[in-house]
Order: structure tokens, then C-alpha cells, then sequence
């Protein structure tokens, strides 16, 4: 299927978010970011800036046993962090395909808060797709397992995440996504 414009969402962070927001604009696709107030976005090339009410965050809001369980890790700091895992679940909410970039973990959980993205488009059952840095692969969640994979834009609404050191293999793993999709 050819996508000829999709939206991207991302929370506006600096490296992988950032880099998914301006593949985007290059592209001539559209980019909605989803933050909250206090919460600092690097990506300000956005068509739309999307501010979370403390209303729309507690719809998203979940336990932090529970978070700290699906992804094997326990988080300090909970009410900090807790603001930060609603808004990663609106951008997953609104995004059909999930794209990612950051490191699989032997758990198969992937590192980081950029995690959570990742177990919230497992239990959505979203077409789910992680660059690994450390391996320069893509892989695809398929089956229960991480797979390797070439994957391409296959829906109009994207939510993107990862991580904030991104890599130059991350940055053009993010370009060469959007060129095979959306190139001629």
C-alpha cells in the first residue's frame, strides 16, 4: 500500500522523536506533537503542538507497578516519570503504526522510557517496528518475537519514539525508512 500522506506523532524530544518530526516535514507529511506543560520538546517545526490537559493525561495514566513490571525495570521518581508514560500513551493512542529507535534488551523489552512505547504498541497490537542502534537493524515485534525486518510506512497515522542519543546508523535508518516509502 502507497501512503501518499500520513501523520507522524511523536512528544517532540530531541534525537530519535526529533528526527522522525523533520523526515517528516521533508517528506511533506504532517507532525502533531503531544506534550504537556513543564515538559520541555525540542522539535518546534511542527505543524501542530498538542498540549495534554491533566485531564486527557490521567487517561493515559497507569500504575507504576504494573509499567515497572511490563518492562522488568522499577522507576524512581514515579510522579516525575508518571506524566512522561501518559503522554507516551496518547502518541501510541493516535498512531496506527509504531516506529522506534533505541536498544532491544535480552528481555525483549527495549531500553529506557521509550520502553514503555514499545509494551504499549505490544498490548494494542500495533504493527511494531524497532531500530536497534547497537545491532543497526530493524526488527518487527511478529509473532511474539523480534524479528528482523525491512519495514516500510504502511499507514497513515505513525507514532515514533526513541531514544534521545541518537545515533548517526539511528538517523539514517530514520531517513532511508522515509526515502523507501515516500521516494521515487
Amino acid at each position: 500500500m502507497k501512503i501518499s500522506k500520513c501523520t507522524v506523532f511523536t512528544s517532540g524530544l530531541k534525537g530519535a522523536e526529533a528526527a522522525f518530526g523533520e523526515e517528516a516535514v521533508k517528506w511533506g507529511q504532517d507532525e502533531c506533537v503531544l506534550t504537556f506543560s513543564g515538559h520541555q520538546i525540542s522539535r518546534h517545526g511542527a505543524k501542530e503542538v498538542v498540549m495534554l490537559s491533566e485531564e486527557e493525561l490521567q487517561r493515559g495514566d497507569i500504575s507504576m507497578e504494573i509499567a515497572s513490571k511490563m518492562m522488568n525495570r522499577t522507576y524512581y521518581g514515579a510522579e516525575k516519570i508518571r506524566k512522561v508514560l501518559q503522554a507516551i500513551f496518547h502518541v501510541i493512542n493516535r498512531g496506527h503504526q509504531v516506529l522506534v529507535v533505541g536498544l532491544i534488551l535480552d528481555d525483549n523489552t527495549v531500553k529506557g522510557g521509550t520502553g514503555w512505547a514499545v509494551e504499549l504498541a505490544k498490548l494494542f497490537n500495533r504493527p511494531l517496528s524497532v531500530f536497534d542502534q547497537q545491532r543497526e537493524k530493524w526488527y518487527s515485534w511478529q509473532g511474539g518475537i523480534w524479528q528482523e525486518d525491512t519495514p516500510r510506512i504502511s499507514y497513515d497515522t505513525l507514532a515514533c519514539s526513541g531514544t534521545r542519543n541518537l545515533t548517526e546508523a539511528g538517523r539514517k535508518a530514520i531517513s532511508d525508512l522515509f526515502q523507501a516509502t515516500f521516494g521515487k
